[in-house]
């Protein structure tokens, strides 16, 4: 078997390879594999069949990097793409691949200033990403010349032909000279699109790239939340599931680090990877997810390339994607080596478009669901309690936990007793008080709580006001105790503690909060404890 090309082995510069492993690029894809060293060695005139999520931009990005002549202020390729989206993204892509060689990038589109355009253009640029329909505009004004350009790249064939541009791009092509290379990719070769590289392209070499991009066992939804809600939805996902296995994916490493702590206060198994931290720490991470030590990982795009992950249940668009291929990758991860996969994505209203967009350059179906409700998510825990238990019953169970049933139940009516054990060891999980303080996804900004319209924290805890401290001999130690002497309460759900000269603080859940003051609260007396106010 033939080993796997490596970067190294297509042909690029030093200055090339060194923007790649910043960017976490591994491997090439096969459209890069195939397409670059083409690119790099003779003139050939190019059509690659290749859907989007194969890593097409960087397989014409890269070697066009390489041959662009910074010496001259000239634009030396177009790449035409379909969509103001794609120009913006294509451009981006290309700007974050240039490593430390000074190329000037502009994309110019329908819906932006053409004043702005015009300035930058009269700079000097030397790659130019636009929207057929902006290009013909600077043409007509000749303030866009392409007659000397060396590369003409036209991005998402087949779209720009749904979309009814092929007659711009023909028009587009009479302003070029005829010893350019052109470069067409398309997901799909419809006559027309032949027919085009036949009057315009000459001879040509045809790449062909079929990859399976989206896992017909992965099953895409989308939820619709506010951005203050999602936190809150991501706990309801996971809560659902029988057996939570996923990747989220947040767009910052600030917010890769406040998920995953928060996260962790709730008491999930969760770990984060991005850019900040050391390789060592990323290894020592990555081994505890894939051994499920951890079952959340929670990461931005490039920390989480080389993920190789086969048995993950979900991946959790938290944040977005920035455009359809890194939506592709993300997805991608579930769904794999014949298990059933979820991918799901949280959008606010105003990202329905760009959702739709993603959609639909990705070819992909993406279906509307909904958060799931407080009482589904008691239900699902109950099943699963009741399953395991089961499972217990079935097994040899050892006969000392027979003869301490035997004398649980020598006074007490089963019912009680097994009710009694339920609460015991299940009270956190199935108490519907848990989630009652909750606001329901959709709810405008923090909830109010019924008893006086006091802020709780969006997070799941509640900060508490002690009247007690150092001057009263109090300690932490010795205040846990004093809460857990009146109230059902564990004392690792106790945290953050503080303890002043005159008073002191906790932080606790806030299903636990009301029942603690009411507890605490005197007739006729100043309320010992009490919700803290916000600064």
């Amino acid at each position: 078997m033939a080993s796997k090309k490596t970067f190294n082995d297509l042909g690029l510069s030093q200055g090339a390879l060194k923007a790649i492993n910043k960017k976490g690029f591994e491997e090439p894809t096969a459209i890069q594999a195939m397409t670059i060293p083409i690119m790099l060695r003779d003139d050939t005139n190019i059509i690659a069949q290749a859907q989007t999520g194969t890593g097409k931009t960087a397989a014409f990005g890269l070697p066009l990097i390489d041959m662009i002549n910074t010496d001259y202020r000239t634009v030396q390729a177009l790449i035409l793409v379909p969509t103001r989206e794609l120009a913006i993204q294509v451009s981006e892509e290309i700007n974050s691949l240039k490593g430390d060689k000074d190329i000037q990038i502009v994309p110019i589109y329908g819906g932006q200033s053409i004043d702005q355009q015009l300035r930058r253009l009269k700079r000097g640029v030397h790659i130019v990403v636009g929207s057929p329909g902006r290009v013909i505009d600077h043409l007509k004004r000749k303030t866009l010349k392409l007659g000397n350009i060396e590369h003409l790249i036209l991005d998402e064939g087949d779209e720009m032909l749904n979309m009814g541009f092929i007659e711009d791009i023909e028009e587009i092509m009479t302003h070029t000279n005829d010893n350019k290379r052109t470069l067409l990719f398309s997901a799909t070769m419809p006559r027309r699109i032949k027919d085009l590289a036949h009057k315009y392209m000459g001879d040509y070499k045809l790449i062909s790239v079929k990859e399976q991009l989206t896992s017909n066992l992965t099953e895409q939804i989308y939820f619709e939340v506010k951005a203050s809600d999602k936190f809150e939805a991501l706990c309801r996902i996971i809560d659902i599931e029988v057996d939570f296995y996923g990747l989220v994916f947040c767009r910052t490493k600030s917010d890769v680090d406040s998920v995953a702590t928060h996260l962790i206060d709730r008491g999930y198994d969760a770990e984060s990877i991005h850019g900040d931290i050391s390789q060592a720490q990323r290894e020592r991470t990555l081994d505890k997810f894939k051994k499920q030590r951890a079952n959340i990982l929670v990461a931005t795009d490039v920390a989480a390339r080389g993920i190789d992950v086969i048995n993950l249940t979900h991946v959790i668009n938290y944040s977005l994607p920035q455009d359809p291929e890194s939506y592709v990758h993300r997805i991608g991860r579930t769904g794999r080596a014949g298990n059933e996969g979820t991918a799901i994505t949280f959008i606010t209203p105003s990202e329905y478009h760009r959702l739709m967009f993603i959609q639909r350059i990705a070819k992909t179906d993406i279906k509307k669901s909904k958060i799931p409700k407080v009482k589904d998510i008691i239900s699902a825990k109950k099943r699963k309690i009741y399953d395991d238990l089961a499972s217990i019953v079935k097994d040899k169970i050892d006969t000392n936990y027979y003869k301490w049933a035997e004398t649980l139940l020598e006074d007490k009516d089963p019912a009680d007793i097994l009710a009694a054990i339920l609460n015991y060891c299940f009270d956190e999980e199935l108490n519907p008080d848990a989630y009652n303080e909750i606001k329901e996804i959709g709810s405008k900004g923090k909830r109010l709580d019924q008893h006086g319209g006091r802020q709780l924290d969006m997070h799941g805890k509640a900060r508490l006001f002690v009247a007690l401290g150092k001057r009263d001999k109090i300690n932490p130690k010795k205040l846990v105790d004093l809460i857990i002497s009146k109230v059902p309460v564990k004392p690792k759900h106790i945290s953050d503690i503080q303890v002043m000269d005159k008073f002191s603080f906790i932080t606790v859940p806030f299903a636990k909060a009301e029942k603690i003051v009411i507890s605490f609260k005197e007739r006729g007396q100043k309320p010992l404890i009490t919700h803290a106010k916000k600064k």
